[in-house]
């Protein structure tokens, strides 16, 4: 098994929760946390046969991160670990590790709030922060405080500000991960004309795009709000000639899984890929062969409407944290 910088933590995290029930790790993107962590706490003494939950933020993230780790203990998605995510599910009567999407926690919260056979719960990427997950990590302490003192909770980042979670989870021990850090040269390009922007965003992303396929090596990750502008940026790649050994790939929510895993997996000996995605693939997800990331510079954000009343979709500029 290879090596991550993840490992190192691993004597440190197991001796914290063999003393106190929460834990917060810090781990930078790439370190390992996602598909390490679990799989360690596998053979951990306070588990005594309880199952082990990792909640990720989206459907994708729950099936890749349970993929990888059944690929690790060389078994079938299904044996030791499995996924429940909305409309599909993959667990066994064998299952210890099961990744889930939020909502999912929730729910087996509501009908059963002690979490009878279950040892552990994981909050990985938990400074995506949503309703859903606050919630549950809401439910699950008051669950440790009131029904379970034996269950173990453990929130992961990279980028999180872990002091004041550490404090909600009554102090709770933080152990930081180094990560492993490679180089990399960050080129911007002019912004599009403001009063045409609408017309020219996709246009400009396309260029960018053809650009680097020129200059380098390697596939490509491109970062866009929304389906919409995928499609449009996908129909201007497709238009314009490629070279014979690219293929361009969409990445999003609504786009059924066998595409979403061609989307993710390695690409054939010989070809390159083009990756459209929206904000899908900035965590949980390793998509291997990327050496270019051409980031669209928008993210499109749910935000409450005071004058509908309702909650609805904001595209707007994405902050310097959150950029590629």
């Amino acid at each position: 098994m290879t090596t991550l910088p993840i490992d190192a933590i691993f004597p440190e995290l197991c001796a914290s929760l063999e003393q106190t029930p929460n834990a917060v790790v810090q781990a930078a993107p790439g370190a390992g946390k996602t598909t390490r962590v679990p799989l360690k706490l596998l053979d951990a003494p306070w588990r005594k046969g309880g199952r082990i939950i990792m909640l990720e933020p989206r459907r994708l993230a729950a099936r890749a991160a349970a993929l990888r780790m059944a690929q690790t203990l060389e078994e079938p998605v299904g044996k030791t670990v499995g996924y429940r995510i909305q409309l599909d599910h993959k667990t066994g009567p064998d299952t210890v590790i099961e990744v889930v999407t939020e909502g999912i926690l929730t729910r087996r919260l509501q009908i059963d709030p002690s979490l009878d056979g279950v040892a552990a719960v994981i909050f990985d990427e938990f400074h995506e922060r949503n309703l859903q997950a606050d919630l549950g990590l809401a439910f699950c302490l008051d669950c440790q405080a009131g029904l379970r003192e034996d269950l173990r909770i453990l929130a992961m980042s990279a980028t999180l500000d872990v002091a004041p979670v550490a404090k909600l989870m009554g102090s709770a021990p933080v152990i930081t991960s180094a990560g492993r850090a490679f180089p990399v040269e960050t080129c911007y390009l002019g912004k599009p004309p403001v009063d045409r922007f609408r017309d020219t965003f996709s246009p400009a992303v396309s260029s960018a795009v053809k650009q680097a396929l020129v200059n380098e090596t390697g596939s490509i990750l491109v970062f866009l709000p929304g389906e919409g502008e995928i499609r449009r940026v996908e129909t201007l790649l497709n238009e314009s000639n490629l070279s014979d050994d690219v293929d361009v790939l969409p990445l999003f929510g609504a786009l059924p899984q066998s595409l979403q895993d061609l989307a993710i997996s390695p690409p054939p000996s010989g070809r390159r890929k083009v990756v459209l995605a929206t904000a899908i693939a900035e965590t949980s997800l390793t998509i291997e062969g990327i050496r270019v990331v051409v980031d669209g510079g928008l993210s499109r954000i749910p935000r409450f409407d005071h004058r509908s009343g309702m909650t609805r979709l904001f595209t707007e500029p994405v902050s310097l944290a959150g950029a590629a």
